[in-house]
């Protein structure tokens, strides 16, 4: 069990508040009626599954129900940073 602090409501949070909505900075590709069915099935269902630090989409599900971004360790489930989707990131905390 871990915190979170929602940058929407200004509170550190339980986890158990949130809901994780999957990988973070997944771009769309820019002409998915060109993509195979193989291609299209990559994008839609397949992803890092990285170890260590690595951004994560979550939603506050039981409070403001907003999606914010998490900088995550997936080995130690420490909190590394928390930002709300549209904070300027500079290259380094990506």
């Amino acid at each position: 069990m871990f915190l979170i602090d929602c940058p929407y409501c200004k509170e550190a949070r339980d986890q158990n508040e949130f809901s994780p909505a999957g990988e973070a900075f997944i771009a769309r590709p820019k002409n998915p009626e060109q993509l195979s069915d193989d291609e299209w099935a990559d994008y839609v269902f397949y992803r890092t599954n990285h170890k260590g630090d690595h951004w994560e989409q979550w939603v506050h599900t039981n409070g403001c129900r907003k999606y914010l971004l998490v900088k995550r360790s997936t080995i130690s489930h420490e909190v590394i940073k928390v930002a709300a989707f549209g904070d300027v990131m500079s290259e380094d905390e990506l």
